[in-house]
């Protein structure tokens, strides 16, 4: 960074009160979400649905939401503000760890006027604290290694220094450098080449706030590009934003010397939600634009290169028809006062219907790729008529976000920890809604171990883990969320997961089929795995999910 000497002295002279928090703050969100993508490429397996950048973005965004508009000069003030936002938006683990991070950091101001190195450095050390408190079993590699690391390091400069710039400086630093040491700590970080994207999430907040104090842009990404079959175009639009009316797509073939730095800085003049892929040497451009500016993306790519597709699409309407899917022929259970209300996860409108069909009070939309936010699961049981509510995430990434939910509910609470889909379509057999909440909730434990859920997807990049040697574009099976195994057809793929998972030693086996596979073949991929496992019940049903070609529940 080029530094203005004279700004950063004219600044270590002001004080630091709630107007400068917020801006910080603002600082540190606008960084993220230029480097979101960077972000959401740090997948471990090399899965379609990176999503910590979306997720660390959209509880920041939560966060500012908060505080925008308040005129608060405490720092106090303005610290419990920004964590009660970040609270309510948090979304995923590494975003729910984040709002823990602020609730910390907000505990330790709270009676503070200014802040000052100090302050700073003790606002970081119970950030640290109470983000290790809130993990039942905290792991190193990850989020928490970074923000101990700028803990421990902001703690130890206070010997020299008191000056809060200085101690920022001092925490970018650190958290720059615990980043790189995260594959030290986490073997499977290693075996895939990247670092903890959760960490690095961290590190971008810190450094924009470095950056808004240095004076320098925040608009610049520090983009890469990511595979084409990585983007999440689906889940652009739940960041669609007031005023982007149109969602444009462009295929096309760059010159030699294509300059994505430059691309995406002009890209930027022109609207949101900015993506680019690239796969055999075609890149994919995606943005968002305001009506009068549709055909700018296009005729500015033209200018570039060989365009070999484009498609341009109505956000508005492709957001009535997707609210209009979720909840075509849903039919949810009818719950009495003083009954229990079961709310689930879904990732598919297929397999929301199999939930309402089996007692489920409310669907909450999310899943891979969108993980919904503290404040999205409280709001989908608050108005039920009865005080009883069991959550089922369905997701790993969903967990602590439905504890988060509980925890700020009045209500009676209770998270069943299913992690993946199947693990909860079995704890919806054992409701009982008229039984106390309790007994319910101990069937439920013990009906999800009986089940093993099984991925099946495409590959976005070259990865070697367990043993198992990944070639971008293949497709790849998933154990219980360990990688099984890739081949370069789904069904092979089905039948060495059907082998790892020992679907012959159980009873019933049922595919959920996604968005990105034809009713057809996936009967007809069914019916080949009859053809080898002639002693189960093999079953076929609509999901509805996205990316993942298959949900397998062998039982």
């Amino acid at each position: 960074m080029a530094v203005d000497n004279n700004r950063i002295e004219r600044l270590r002279a002001r004080t630091i009160n709630g107007q400068s928090m917020k801006r910080l703050v603002e600082a540190g969100l606008t960084w993220l979400r230029v480097n979101q993508q960077t972000v959401n490429a740090l997948n471990v397996f090399p899965v379609p649905d990176g999503d910590t950048g979306t997720n660390m973005t959209l509880t920041m965004q939560s966060a500012w939401n908060e505080v925008k508009d308040l005129e608060h000069r405490r720092i106090g003030d303005m610290a419990a503000a920004v964590a009660k936002g970040a609270l309510m938006g948090a979304r995923g683990n590494s975003g729910v760890i984040l709002s823990q991070i602020w609730r910390g950091f907000a505990r330790a101001v709270q009676e503070r006027e200014t802040l000052d190195g100090e302050s700073l450095a003790k606002g970081f050390a119970e950030a640290r604290d109470t983000a290790y408190k809130g993990v039942v079993k905290p792991v190193e590699g990850t989020i928490l290694t970074v923000i101990r690391g700028v803990a421990d390091a902001t703690e130890a400069a206070l010997q020299t220094t008191s000056d809060a710039i200085t101690i920022l400086e001092v925490a970018v630093r650190a958290a720059d450098e615990a980043v790189q040491r995260t594959p030290d700590l986490l073997p499977l970080l290693k075996q895939a080449g990247v670092v903890d994207s959760g960490g690095k999430g961290l590190f971008f907040i810190l450094e924009g706030m470095l950056r808004h104090v240095y004076g320098e842009s925040l608009e610049a990404a520090l983009m890469s590009v990511q595979p084409i079959s990585a983007m999440n175009l689906q889940g652009a639009l739940n960041e669609v934003e007031e005023g982007q009316d149109y969602e444009v797509v462009v295929d096309f073939i760059p010159p030699n010397h294509f300059d994505l730095q430059n691309f995406y800085g002009r890209l930027e003049e022109m609207g949101t939600s900015i993506q680019v892929g690239e796969g055999d040497g075609m890149y994919r451009m995606h943005i968002h634009v305001p009506l009068e500016k549709r055909y700018e993306p296009i005729d500015y790519v033209m200018g570039l290169g060989t365009i070999t597709k484009v498609a341009m699409e109505n956000l508005l309407a492709q957001m009535d028809d997707i609210q209009k899917s979720k909840s075509d022929a849903i039919s949810f259970a009818e719950v009495e006062p003083g009954q229990i209300a079961v709310v689930v996860v879904s990732p598919g409108a297929g397999l929301s219907r199999i939930f309402a069909s089996l007692g489920a009070a409310a669907v909450v939309n999310g899943g891979q790729t969108m993980n919904p936010s503290t404040q999205d699961i409280l709001g989908s049981f608050e108005d039920l008529p009865t005080d009883k509510i069991i959550i089922l995430p369905n997701n790993k990434n969903i967990v602590m976000a439905a504890n988060q939910s509980k925890d700020v509910s009045v209500k009676q609470v209770a998270v069943v920890p299913t992690r993946s889909v199947p693990q909860g379509l079995a704890a919806m057999l054992a409701l009982q809604p008229d039984d106390e909440l309790e007994a319910v909730v101990e069937k439920m434990n013990k009906a999800v171990v009986s089940v093993k859920t099984g991925e099946i997807t495409v590959a976005v990049r070259d990865v070697e883990i367990d043993g198992v040697n990944v070639k971008e574009g293949q497709v790849i099976a998933l154990l219980d969320g360990k990688l099984v195994a890739s081949s370069p057809a789904i069904e092979e793929a089905c039948v060495q997961f059907l082998e790892k998972a020992e679907a012959a030693d159980h009873e019933l086996i049922t595919f959920y089929y996604g968005q990105n596979i034809a009713q057809a073949e996936a009967n007809r991929i069914a019916d080949a795995m009859r053809e080898k496992y002639r002693e189960q019940d093999i079953e076929v049903q609509e999901g509805g999910q996205e990316h993942y070609q298959f949900i397998i529940s062998v039982e």
